[in-house]
């Protein structure tokens, strides 16, 4: 899959900031269309990642965000449902890209978070984590989707999500040196990226019922 191959289009930026804010653009194409491609898509790439049970092919699917951009697997996944390969996906992806671009604040939140989290939120995860620890346990949530149990994978995603959000509505509350404007912001992302967390769970459940679209 090659979203810069010759006579591809132009992707565009999705308008997001935060893992736990995904955009739903409407755009000119045929929604079924849409569905259809990103369902198909999503199955073939988990499929071809597991079948190729090689850890250099799952280094290459958990850098896809790299090496196609993130705002290609958007314009692909970002319209499809919650509960779904295509939408958990999006939403595995677009987390790891967060701990990316800030490492060193989601360790922050993290190490909050967890703090006030059951002792095993996530396993195997050193306390306290640094930045480099951060942006790794992100590799290895996505890398379960090609190498380990698809359900694992997004419980792990939601138990994460879950530990950054208690973190961020922490830091909101108890940071004196964070505008009222700032912390509102915060702890309405906190709220969107549990709710995350509860769409990834509930697509971990449909996927052990055999009914994950």
């Amino acid at each position: 899959m090659s979203a810069r191959s010759a006579g591809s289009p132009r992707y565009r930026r999705p308008a997001y900031s935060d893992p736990a804010t995904f955009d739903r653009r409407e755009g000119g194409a045929d929604p079924a269309d849409i569905s259809q491609a990103a369902h198909d898509t999503a199955h073939a790439l988990v499929t071809r990642g597991r079948n190729a049970a090689d850890p250099e092919a799952t280094a290459r699917f958990v850098r896809l965000a790299e090496t196609e951009g993130l705002e290609a697997i958007a314009e692909l996944w970002s319209h499809s449902p919650p509960r779904s390969l295509a939408g958990s996906l999006w939403r595995i992806y677009a987390l790891r890209s967060a701990v990316q671009k800030n490492p060193q604040r989601m360790s922050d939140y993290y190490r909050l978070g967890r703090s006030h989290s059951a002792p095993a939120a996530i396993a195997g995860v050193p306390e306290p984590p640094t930045a480099e620890e951060m942006t790794r346990l992100a590799d290895q949530v996505l890398a379960g989707m090609y190498s380990g149990e698809v359900d694992v994978a997004f419980d792990r995603a939601s138990a994460f999500c879950r530990v950054i959000a208690r973190g961020q509505a922490l830091w909101a509350d108890r940071h004196a040196d964070i505008s009222p404007q700032d912390a509102l912001r915060l702890t309405a992302r906190a709220s969107q990226l549990v709710t995350t967390a509860e769409e990834l769970e509930s697509s971990a459940r449909a996927y052990r019922a055999g009914t994950l679209d």
